[in-house]
């Protein structure tokens, strides 16, 4: 995909930008800095854009190969908003009900999951007598610590901590701390007993790439908007939204080059030293000793390179940091990751099979009874992949039919496992590594023996399978990681690290390394964090939409 007629010259006020990465977070940056009125070009390594969110099609199937849940609607409508349209006129959602069926391990019952609040409230109190109002007090709680880090924590830059210190702020802030010091399975199960309902409120842990053993209760927001918000589905599949992503950075001027695999951030030195003498002396930051005049990047057997004012890279950063820049200006180098913890990496398996599956709903989770030991042999010191294993099953067929062939259906699995390449990489009807393909028979075994689809292995008429190495080398990702950094304590909200790098002036950073963190969502508001920096915005809420 090319866009003709940017020709590189800088609009009226405006500057030249360069975006590393397709993905959700590069194109949301990219759009939003068309708008504000910069020249921009994006490129992407793959042959098309998406990033994780991308799109595989054959034998008439067509899947997401990425995110699959429609969280946080209001978030994408701002952005869409932001961009002078909004997701009602670009995208046809529907809302699942139920939102999604979960299988438990101990006595293969599924429990459905309904789309409102009441009902859920009226199943937990089914499955234990009391959690009905218990759960009314979680969720309220989920609410307000969700209105409260959207409104103060999420859109925050965190340049500055002074517009954190506002009464809403303040008057909550013993709540958030005790939210932050114990982690999410101990704030759930002080509230629940039922296995299955500790289950069902700690497994939004893994979206944020995490365990609830190891995540703060902070996150015990992210019930909020499932049991109450519900679940959306965009017609078409999740491709939808990245095709509605890039007809509105298209249309803002962006030009977008696929094929193109960055290999450098091109820097020049600064003259800092009398500056840094004078900052030393009045204590202020020490500036960077660089700045950015380009990237280079290799395309069709030859590098070519766009000159450029401001950078972004919503690549990974470990790879943008430790890869594309040199040792002495890297604000993230080696040493820094020898201290992060990877979020889990996942086996993907993306499956057509003939005829019906209804004992799976559009998302079906399967969660084994030792929950503690599944997270540790992910987590652990010492990794090992669980078997069996708590996974996800994804059918978007029931809801949507162009996923899939008349009377067949498309299944989607992930299987959270260590974040080691080792394990291997995928391929098309077995052409993986043995250990990858051998996890994914053991999968579609547990998926038929738990969820009572005998013969789904044989009905299975195209298969594909997706492991950590295919991370690292189609993504770049750190240690093959599927969503990026954890969501633990150290790595969250400002010690998540900075999104501008402090050794190379107009470097930035967007997408699920950095602020705020993982998922959809949160790859839209770091976008807007980087207009926030290039406008030196300290505020804390999303930025005005335009009337």
């Amino acid at each position: 995909m090319s866009v003709q007629g940017n020709t590189g010259t800088p609009r009226v006020g405006g500057r030249r930008a360069a975006v590393i990465g397709g993905g959700i977070g590069g194109l949301a940056t990219a759009a939003l800095l068309a708008a504000e009125g910069h020249t921009v070009t994006l490129l992407e390594k793959q042959g098309q854009v998406g990033g994780r969110a991308g799109s595989w099609e054959a034998g008439g199937f067509r899947f997401d190969t990425g995110p699959s849940w429609y969280l946080m609607p209001e978030v994408i409508d701002h952005f869409f908003k932001l961009m002078g349209t909004s997701a009602a006129e670009q995208l046809e959602l529907i809302r699942l009900d139920p939102g999604y069926r979960v299988i438990f391990e101990e006595n293969r019952e599924a429990v459905d999951v309904p789309a409102d609040r009441p009902a859920v409230v009226k199943l937990f109190e089914s499955l234990e007598p009391g959690a009905g109002e218990a759960l009314e007090k979680y969720l309220d709680s989920a609410e307000d610590t969700y209105t409260i880090a959207k409104r103060r924590f999420l859109y925050s830059t965190f340049e500055s901590f002074l517009p954190l210190l506002r009464p809403d702020v303040l008057v909550r802030l013993p709540k958030l701390v005790r939210l932050l010091l114990q982690p999410l399975s101990g704030f759930v199960a002080g509230r629940f007993a039922d296995p299955r309902l500790r289950q069902i409120l700690g497994y939004p842990a893994v979206f944020l790439g995490s365990s609830p053993f190891d995540a703060p209760s902070m996150y015990h927001l992210m019930s909020h908007l499932d049991l109450d918000d519900g679940v959306l589905y965009p017609m078409g599949g999740f491709t939808s939204l990245i095709s509605a992503m890039t007809k509105v950075a298209e249309e803002a001027g962006v030009e977008i080059r696929t094929g193109a695999d960055v290999v450098s951030i091109d820097t020049t030195p600064l003259d800092t030293a009398a500056a840094n003498r004078g900052s030393s002396r009045r204590r202020g930051p020490r500036r960077p000793g660089a700045r950015v005049t380009g990237v280079s990047y290799r395309s069709g057997g030859a590098v070519h390179r766009v000159e450029a004012d401001v950078v972004v890279s919503a690549a990974d950063l470990h790879h943008t940091e430790t890869v594309l820049l040199p040792d002495d200006r890297q604000t993230y180098p080696t040493k820094y990751w020898s201290r992060r913890v990877p979020g889990p990496s996942a086996l993907l398996l993306y499956l057509g099979v003939k005829g019906s599956l209804p004992q799976l709903e559009h998302h079906t989770l399967l969660f084994t009874a030792d929950w503690k030991d599944n997270f540790g042999r992910i987590f652990g010191a010492e990794t090992s992949i669980p078997s069996p294993a708590s996974l996800y099953v994804c059918r978007p067929s029931a809801t949507d039919p162009s996923v899939a062939p008349a009377g067949d259906e498309n299944v989607f699995v992930l299987v959270p496992i260590p974040a080691d390449v080792s394990i291997g990489g995928g391929g098309v009807d077995r052409a993986g590594d043995a250990r990858v393909e051998e996890l994914a028979d053991a999968v579609i075994a547990q998926i038929a023996e738990w969820a009572h689809i005998p013969d789904l292995a044989e009905r299975i008429v195209l298969r594909r399978t997706y492991g950590p190495r295919d991370f690292a080398s189609d993504l770049n990702a750190w240690r093959g990681t599927s969503l990026g950094p954890a969501h633990t304590l150290r790595q969250s909200a400002f010690l998540r690290g900075s999104n501008r790098s402090r050794k190379v002036e107009g470097l930035y950073y967007a997408g699920s390394s950095t602020v705020p963190g993982i998922g959809i969502p949160m790859c839209l508001i770091s976008a807007e964090l980087v207009v926030k920096r290039l406008r030196s915005d300290t505020s804390t809420g999303p930025l005005p939409e335009p009337a």
